[in-house]
């Protein structure tokens, strides 16, 4: 029987090698270290080689809740967290990649605390969407990309990276709720870069703008000062309210939304109403449209001097004190000035000693000019009695009325009415006051004499 024994770790093996070209053949000897050696080197030379800030490319292999697992031909497969898979906030991995996909990403560590090679797929995405959106911007082009989500003052989209568009640059108007654009795809300009700051900024309506810039030049051409247009609030602002014309927005300032004081806007508007607007101003350069809302209104100071005359009584109330006098509000929107001179038949230093804010009371109209919009009123003569306005004749019945428009009073005088005329003579009595001139209501009646007189009546009537 033939023993057959093991080679020692040193024992040649014989082998054919080449003489270099003689014709013959002698043996070469190799060793197990050499086999060895050369399957290490080989293994070696398979891995690439990796390095920190370095794009890879790879498969694949593994898709978990928190990461992914990316062939690259290292010697061990590169870990995606799930933080860097895409610039979107809160989505599943899933959703990004599936097990076989081909991606790029860029080596964030080559051996963390744990061994594992970290990458990131969305830097490695940031990285050649950068040099992209240098060439769109320096060539003044447009990018594109989904709305993914609302943030404070704008919307972030995905161009590659995440492009902060503001909400004033949504729109060619100013957009209130900017929710629905979520998903929606918009192009937009590159209004400013800065990579050292990560900082994209675009510009939807300077798209807008560019691509809709001939139908605006029509639409401004066709627009004359003076015309009245129907329109649609598009948005409230501290200085007045925009009106979406059908084609462009218009401006009505917050002095051309009513003859009134207006203390803000939407006081008298809001988004979605319809309105009838007259066109003030077309500024082409500007491309700017300004409207006014007040003027497709009734002038309520027109109105009062059409209906109303010097000399005549009407109720007002009081608005405020000021040291010259007190304003009475006498219509709508309508305040006249009640002089201090004109407030008591005596000597009045401060007008609160008559009348205070609140408070209801007979007036006469002293004088109206209309071109000032100003009205001046008098308490002292409006006790003196006269003429009551025809709209308070009306509210009180033509009946209670003389033919030169006195009051006589009703034929039969309602408690309330009684109990009011009760305490107005109770207080002359009270103040020991002597009656010399016709009350507002009467000229029978006695006048309350001193500096409550026109208040005291008004009030209590």
């Amino acid at each position: 029987m033939t023993d057959i024994q093991q080679p020692a770790a040193e024992v040649p093996v014989s082998d054919l090698s080449d003489d270099g070209g003689q014709g013959e053949y002698v043996p070469r000897q190799i060793t197990l270290n050499d086999v060895s050696g050369s399957l290490d080197d080989a293994y070696t030379s398979s891995m690439i080689s990796i390095e920190d800030g370095q794009m890879v490319s790879g498969t694949v292999v593994r898709v978990d809740k928190d990461e992914v697992l990316l062939d690259i031909g290292f010697k061990s497969e590169g870990v995606i967290p799930s933080r860097e898979l895409s610039i979107r906030n809160d989505i599943e991995p899933g959703e990004i990649v599936s097990i076989g996909d081909k991606i790029e990403a860029l080596v964030l560590q080559r051996e963390d605390k744990e061994g594992r090679l970290l990458l990131s797929k969305k830097r490695a995405q940031y990285e050649r969407a950068w040099g992209t959106i240098e060439q769109v911007k320096e060539a003044d082009g447009i990018v594109s990309g989904p709305v993914i989500e609302v943030v404070k003052g704008g919307l972030i989209v995905d161009i590659g990276l995440r492009g902060f568009l503001p909400a004033s640059l949504v729109e060619l108007r100013r957009v209130r709720d900017l929710q629905p654009y979520v998903g929606q795809t918009v192009h937009a300009k590159i209004i400013e870069l800065d990579k050292n700051r990560n900082n994209v900024v675009l510009s939807r309506r300077g798209y807008l703008e560019e691509t809709q810039k001939e139908q605006r030049e029509d639409f401004l051409e066709n627009l004359k000062p003076g015309e009245v247009r129907n329109g649609v609030i598009s948005s409230v602002v501290n200085f007045g309210a925009f009106v979406d014309l059908g084609g462009m927005d218009g401006l009505i300032h917050v002095s051309e939304l009513s003859w009134k004081h207006v203390d803000h806007p939407n006081s008298v508007v809001q988004v979605g109403d319809e309105v009838t607007v007259q066109v003030l101003e077309v500024d082409f350069s500007r491309e700017r449209i300004s409207l006014s809302l007040k003027a497709t209104q009734q002038d309520p100071w027109q109105e009062f001097a059409t209906s109303h005359r010097v000399g005549e009584l009407v109720y007002g109330r009081v608005t405020k004190l000021v040291p010259f006098g007190s304003f009475v509000q006498v219509g709508e929107g309508i305040e006249g000035l009640v002089h201090i001179s004109e407030m008591s038949a005596h000597h009045v230093d401060l007008p609160e000693q008559v009348v205070t804010p609140g408070e209801e009371l007979w007036v006469k109209i002293i004088d109206i000019d209309l071109q000032r919009r100003r009205i001046s009123l008098s308490i002292k003569q409006a006790a003196e009695g006269g003429v009551v306005a025809q709209e308070y004749q009306e509210h009180f019945g033509e009946h209670a009325f003389d033919d030169q428009g006195n009051y006589i009073g009703p034929t039969e005088v309602d408690p309330a009415t009684e109990a009011a005329w009760a305490e107005y003579y109770q207080e002359l009595e009270q103040d020991e006051v002597q009656a010399s001139t016709p009350s507002v209501y009467t000229s029978e009646a006695p006048d309350a004499a001193g500096d409550e007189a026109a208040g005291d009546v008004s009030e209590d009537l």
